[in-house]
């Protein structure tokens, strides 16, 4: 069980698969660099960033999904101890951030359908939603996507959210994190702050 969490009433957090720019984008909303593995599912407890005096931390928890040459058993223990701690720290948490590559996303969703399986990134979607923990999906990479509206709005199809995309803007956020544009993200993580009545913690995002 992850263990390493600050004492932090409030709590943004970010989860999503390996290697869809958790990392990058955790530096870009913190300024702070962050050891990560060479190989993915290295990382097996969450990065935690807080700001003094205000009790708030930021989270970054480890990617879950196929992580090759990383053993099953191993990947489902990161899956369990992530959805262990949305649990336990679900009254704290004010934002869900579920991190997705807009390249691959509806793909790799695709790929795991089927009847007896749901993705897990859809099924972490609607554990926020079960847990009462407002989501922002950040489709991460869209510079690198051709066709944005299309794309998004497949994504918001996959999560069972009606298309267009742009009536979903609290919680469908593109980005490119690596070229430093989180805009949409930013507005979206307020919009559910406001929610909160925490607008002190905008200067945070």
């Amino acid at each position: 069980m992850f263990d390493s969490r600050p004492d932090r009433d409030a709590e943004v957090v970010l989860l999503g698969r390996s290697n869809v720019g958790k990392s990058t984008l955790m530096r870009q909303l913190t300024g702070h660099t962050f050891n990560t593995g060479k190989k993915p599912g290295v990382t097996r407890q969450p990065n935690h960033y807080d700001w003094a005096p205000e009790s708030f931390v930021l989270t970054d928890l480890p990617g879950f999904g196929f992580m090759e040459g990383v053993p099953a058993e191993h990947r489902e223990a990161i899956k369990t101890d992530i959805v262990r701690y949305l649990e336990e720290y679900a009254d704290n948490i004010l934002v869900g951030v579920l991190v997705v590559d807009g390249k691959s996303a509806v793909d790799i969703i695709d790929r795991h359908t089927n009847e007896d399986e749901i993705p897990h990134d859809v099924e972490l979607f609607y554990l926020l939603e079960d847990l009462g923990i407002p989501a922002v999906v950040a489709v991460n990479k869209m510079d690198k996507v051709d066709d944005e509206d299309e794309r998004l709005n497949e994504i918001c199809d996959r999560l069972g959210l009606l298309p267009p995309w742009k009536q979903w803007q609290d919680t469908i956020a593109p980005i490119a994190a690596k070229r430093g544009n989180v805009d949409a993200l930013e507005e979206a993580v307020r919009e559910h702050l406001h929610a909160a009545k925490r607008d002190d913690l905008f200067k945070f995002f």
